[in-house]
């Protein structure tokens, strides 16, 4: 199942290039009392809804996909982890190029078993997704801003201290992640963080699509030139174990994001410029720069 949230908050099924209204669905989710607990309700109540959502299709007049403004999937994410330096081939390149480590937060990790186990995860602030049809605002003019293209996994349920053993149950499904960066000696949380400069995409795949997220082709190109190209297989520190990082730290929550990390090719995105993103088995998105 692909879901997708466009327009004004709409709630669609993605099938075949098409969109399907099914909003009517939010209309089943429970009363919110205050305090509110964190995370998004769409995604905590995901797997009582498919059924109705499936219902309300068949009522529903398809639109075509490239028509609607899409929004990120997730609406309401309490966080963002992300994972640094999780492509050796990456570790590499930023080694080479000053642009991209400026000095600080050098890529070495020896003695520790990869980037991960060394500086641990990062987090984004949850006010900086948007989704493929918003684009991205550039925040920092005049200084180098990188597109890093990265498989996101979405949280299903409330979990703490998930083993790598279990970490796939709690996963409600997948996206495309753009974790866009500037660079400079700023910590990684403030370079990353500005409004827009996550974006998730084009909708939300449902686990059950995806066989093993740790074997999927993706790529980025920009005015169609090639950038990234490459595998998740290529994951220094997996999917699973990702899981199991971060919930040890954290609690996490249901429409809480996983950035599994980039690979190799990160490089300057300007004004004007068009992002083309894709990964195998959960679909393509374009995505615009503007100032």
């Amino acid at each position: 199942m692909k879901i997708c949230r466009f327009n004004d908050n709409r709630i669609g099924l993605v099938e075949d290039g098409q969109v399907y209204d099914v909003s009517e669905v939010a209309g089943q989710l429970p009363a919110l009392k205050w305090p509110f607990e964190p995370g998004d309700q769409l995604i905590a109540h995901l797997e009582s809804l498919k059924g109705r959502m499936h219902e309300l299709k068949g009522r529903s007049a398809p639109v075509p996909l490239e028509s609607v403004k899409l929004l990120s999937p997730v609406a309401n994410p309490s966080k963002i982890v992300a994972a640094p330096l999780n492509y050796q081939l990456h570790v590499a390149e930023s080694k080479a190029d000053k642009g991209i480590h400026n000095g600080v937060h050098l890529p070495d990790y020896d003695g520790f078993a990869s980037p991960v186990a060394k500086f641990g995860v990062f987090l984004k602030s949850p006010s900086s997704i948007v989704g493929a049809g918003e684009g991205v605002r550039i925040a920092y003019p005049g200084r180098r801003n990188d597109h890093e293209v990265e498989l996101a996994v979405i949280i299903g349920r409330k979990c703490k201290d998930v083993g790598r053993d279990n970490a796939f149950s709690v996963i409600a499904g997948y996206a495309i992640g753009l974790d866009m960066t500037v660079r400079g000696p700023e910590d990684r949380s403030y370079r990353k963080s500005a409004d827009t400069y996550s974006v998730l995409g084009p909708y939300l795949v449902t686990r059950d699509e995806i066989a093993d997220p740790d074997a999927l082709d993706f790529s980025i190109t920009v005015n169609g030139q090639p950038r990234q190209k490459a595998n998740t297989r290529d994951l220094i520190t997996g999917v699973a174990e990702l899981i199991e990082v971060a919930s040890r730290a954290y609690t996490l929550y249901p429409g809480d994001i996983i950035m599994t990390g980039t690979p190799e090719g990160v490089n300057s995105i300007e004004p004007g410029d068009v992002m083309h993103a894709f990964i195998e088995g959960i679909g393509e998105m374009d995505v615009a720069i503007r100032a």
